[in-house]
């Protein structure tokens, strides 16, 4: 589970959790499920910030920024691997013997609830997940040899795409086409962006 390899830092984050009251925990929680749910674009520290702040609870903003880390990685492990409230329970407990009962029963409660939906949501992303292309290389070259170009001194065009995928890694994919091949590939990629500029 990520958040147990949180190692350099998850004793103070346990300590600091745990010394919210189960109310003010469930903040920064429900704003993290809502992301890992789809209703969010992202988790704004800052709105959690403001919360804490009219609560009386003053927090470096590294602190906050660790509970947020800890508890993101934590619920998104936790969908991930498809761990029901008990075993996300136990699996903390086994990381940190700091966890308190009330933190404990905070974070059972609010995963018994959306713990179903951020599995759901983390399934569909990861079948929905494809690269964004970053770059996109052609060259016009004269085939000496080639798979498709069977006869010598034929015209193909090279191109190399780079694609950087969900993982954040960056590859590198080249292919040739004759030249026919490349004017329908054009053809093709032209109805794209007209059809892209209606949306």
């Amino acid at each position: 589970m990520p958040a147990m390899e949180y190692n350099c830092g998850t004793s103070n984050v346990v300590d600091i959790i745990c010394r919210l009251n189960p109310d003010l925990l469930a903040e920064p929680c429900q704003h993290i499920l809502s992301y890992l749910q789809g209703q969010t674009k992202g988790v704004d520290s800052a709105v959690i910030f403001d919360v804490f702040q009219r609560a009386g609870v003053t927090l470096e903003h590294k602190s906050l920024q660790s509970i947020t880390r800890f508890l993101l990685l934590t619920f998104r492990s936790a969908g991930k691997n498809k761990l029901s409230p008990d075993d996300l329970v136990s699996r903390l407990e086994e990381s940190s013997k700091k966890w308190s009962t009330a933190a404990l029963q905070v974070l059972r409660s609010l995963w018994s609830q959306h713990g179903e939906s951020v599995q759901v949501q983390q399934a569909v992303q990861d079948m929905l997940s494809v690269g964004q292309l970053v770059d996109m290389q052609w060259k016009l070259g004269l085939a000496v040899s080639s798979d498709t170009c069977r006869s010598l001194n034929s015209p193909f065009v090279t191109i190399l795409l780079k694609i950087a995928e969900p993982s954040g890694q960056i590859n590198q994919k080249a292919f040739e086409m004759t030249v026919p091949q490349f004017q329908n590939f054009h053809k093709q990629m032209k109805e794209v962006a007209a059809v892209m500029e209606t949306v």
